[in-house]
């Protein structure tokens, strides 16, 4: 009869060549890999404008004040109107009051003189051939400031997505050159996350005059970044 003792070391012992092979294995070293991040950049000529209209109105009156900027302001939206701008296009982004205040000079309290008020229009023009008849028409009826101009694409999905296999691409060339280099043979991809993309206005020398305001569109810039994780092999054959 074989005794308990010599029945537990003979468990243990089996156990032990039963976990060898998967110990062996979690030692084993990892496989190795190459990290790199690919750019890429698309160009695109814009086909949409958006602009800040400022009106200001100064008066001794807060009231007067705010009743003459909003009567422009008024008279703004019929103008864009009659320009075919869709109400969905512009927005009423700020809307402002404030006092104006004497500099207290010769030993004078300082005081409040007047008001200011202002309204910020933001409007987007979707026909860019038009862009420079709307800046004059919204300056001749009344906007006193200008500011925030710029371009951009009204479906700018293909163009990221032109920008995003631009960046796949130059990423598995940057890999495939290090590999080289390295005398290694590229494994197959592991992982791909995408770092981000963004829009950039890249000037154009051309500029075209359009009515009264002349207006250099330029084009709109659309990269991203991707990082990319391989698998390598060994030395190639």
């Amino acid at each position: 009869m074989t005794s308990i003792p010599r029945r537990a070391a003979l468990m243990a012992a089996t156990c032990l060549a039963l976990a060898a092979p998967a110990l062996a294995q979690a030692q084993e070293a990892p496989q190795p890999r190459i990290t790199v991040t690919g750019e890429g950049e698309v160009a695109a000529a814009p086909d949409m404008a958006t602009v800040s209209l400022g009106i200001t109105a100064e008066n001794a009156e807060a009231g007067a004040a705010m009743d003459e900027a909003s009567n422009v302001a008024e008279a703004l939206l019929a103008r864009l109107d009659e320009l075919g701008i869709a109400a969905a296009d512009r927005q009423s982004s700020d809307i402002s009051l404030r006092p104006l205040w004497s500099n207290g000079e010769n030993n004078t309290a300082r005081g409040i003189t007047g008001y200011e008020a202002g309204n910020i229009l933001t409007v987007r023009v979707r026909d860019l051939d038009r862009l420079g008849e709307v800046l004059g028409a919204v300056l001749d009826d009344g906007a006193n400031q200008l500011s925030g101009l710029s371009f951009g694409l009204q479906e700018p999905k293909p163009v990221m997505q032109d920008a995003r296999r631009a960046a796949v691409a130059d990423a598995m060339d940057k890999a495939r050159v290090l590999a080289e280099a390295a005398g290694v043979t590229l494994g197959p991809v592991l992982s791909i996350a995408e770092a981000g993309g963004g829009y950039a206005p890249a000037p154009m020398m051309e500029m075209a005059r359009a009515a009264k305001v002349p207006v250099a569109a330029g084009e709109t810039v659309v990269s991203t970044q991707v990082t990319m994780v391989f698998e390598l092999g060994g030395a190639p054959e």
